[in-house]
């Protein structure tokens, strides 16, 4: 039995899971996104008295490493490799967007797009197949309405995630389809479990999060 512990505090509702293998044992989703710091650690301790499950039983634990919110990410990372350190167990990192993809697996067009908003017309996005190959890199892009029309002039696209939405007030392709689409810890199990398997683990003292661009804030002006 090889128990994993999934984090994600990247999108906009916080979550943690507890897995055997293949098998979600339990999940809890936070819906209140700003309350992520103070939420996260007492539903990890509600997972493992649920699942009458030790803490000393965990084999790993895994985070969404980015991109998404900046706070969040944080929160999510500190949590893991604090855990990992403490019980020493390997950290497992996922991208979001990979992340993202596995929950809309079931969807019948032949690449699937995730979307993170990142404020203005400016997502966090990339592309996968549903053999969720990597088409397009994690990278931030300024949205218009040619983005993307090369790819689907030969391929149907789901776009999908809280970026999505004002994509689809630019995007009117007939192979562009637009669907509400909730990834959430239990989708990150499944990745998480792959890792463990091939022994890809992250470097415990040197991960980061992955942003996906450059953080400002008033503070960094001269």
């Amino acid at each position: 039995m090889n128990f994993i512990l999934s984090i994600d505090t990247a999108v906009t509702e916080a979550s943690a899971c507890l897995s055997n293998d293949a098998e979600i044992l339990a999940l809890k989703t936070n819906h209140h996104s700003h309350e992520s710091a103070a939420w996260l650690h007492a539903a990890i301790q509600q997972l493992l008295h649920e699942t009458t499950i030790s803490i000393h039983q965990l084999a790993a634990v895994a985070v969404s490493a980015g991109p998404g919110s900046y706070t969040g990410l944080r929160v999510g990372m500190a949590a893991a490799k604090g855990l990992c350190y403490a019980l020493q167990i390997p950290l497992i990192t996922i991208n979001t967007l990979h992340m993202m993809a596995v929950a809309a697996l079931n969807e019948p067009t032949d690449l699937l797009c995730p979307m993170i908003d990142a404020r203005r017309m400016e997502v966090f996005t990339g592309l996968y197949t549903k053999a969720l190959d990597e088409v397009l890199p994690a990278q931030a892009v300024i949205l218009d309405a040619h983005i993307f029309s090369t790819i689907l002039g030969q391929s149907t696209i789901t776009f999908f995630g809280n970026g999505s939405q004002k994509f689809q007030t630019l995007m009117h392709h007939p192979h562009a389809v637009f669907k509400n689409i909730n990834a959430d810890a239990s989708h990150l199990s499944a990745l998480a479990r792959q890792a463990f398997q091939q022994k890809k683990f992250a470097d415990l003292a040197y991960s980061e999060p992955f942003y996906g661009k450059e953080f400002f804030s008033p503070a960094h002006k001269q």
